[in-house]
């Protein structure tokens, strides 16, 4: 057997690994939520990560109004009703606002957020430059003072300029098709085309995973 064909059955088999541990982690996934054993919250937790102030702990629930501040190299994965987020080093986000029984929106104030949405409810994620219109989605977000990075990885979502809300944009894609940067006031141009950088399809399988759902793809090089 020549080099060649070794190499390429080891992909194979990494492959169908690869595929049975997915597959027994959906089934796993959809069990649990159909016996409501898998709880909203907390999944998984590295570093400083402070919701309200206080260290995060795993399975502990995050409800709308709640704050969450992540120290360098940090992150946060969680769950609520049927979305999940990940939350990056260095980022504050408040998650919903505190009037509200369900979360509608997200603020990212600075950082990154992953997130994975049910579809058929309208949500928001907004930051100083921008506003996503969300209603089902895979969605990621880098927030800074004078430009918004957002990449509509699967799904639809509007993307409005808060300095020229004229220049709003819907965007459909199937697979991180149109990533755009969002700036402020000032720029010739208030949203243009951007690449895809750091986040990957494997994350956002781990997210849906959690809510009991898949990718509408096939895992590739993101």
């Amino acid at each position: 057997m020549n080099v060649n064909s070794i190499t390429g059955r080891r992909h194979w088999l990494r492959r169908l690994v690869g595929g049975w541990v997915a597959a027994w982690g959906m089934i796993y996934c959809r069990q649990l939520l159909a016996a409501g054993q898998l709880p909203p919250g907390v999944a998984d937790v590295r570093g400083d990560v402070r919701i309200n102030g206080r260290q995060a702990e795993k399975g502990q629930h995050v409800a709308p109004g709640d704050e969450i501040v992540t120290g360098n190299n940090a992150q946060l994965v969680f769950v609520s009703e049927k979305d999940a987020f990940l939350v990056r080093g260095n980022s504050r986000v408040q998650f919903g606002d505190r009037t509200g029984s369900a979360m509608t929106v997200l603020r990212v104030f600075t950082g990154a957020l992953l997130s994975v949405f049910e579809t058929g409810r309208s949500r928001q994620i907004r930051t100083v430059t921008a506003t996503m219109g969300i209603r089902g989605t895979g969605i990621y977000v880098e927030a800074e003072a004078r430009r918004t990075y957002v990449c509509t990885c699967y799904g639809e979502a509007e993307l409005i300029p808060v300095d020229d809300p004229k220049a709003a944009e819907i965007v459909r894609t199937k697979r991180h098709d149109q990533p755009r940067y969002i700036y402020a006031k000032g720029m010739p141009r208030m949203l243009e085309p951007a690449p895809v950088v750091n986040h990957t399809d494997v994350e956002l399988q781990m997210l849906e995973q959690l809510t009991g759902r898949k990718l509408p793809f096939e895992l590739g090089s993101y």
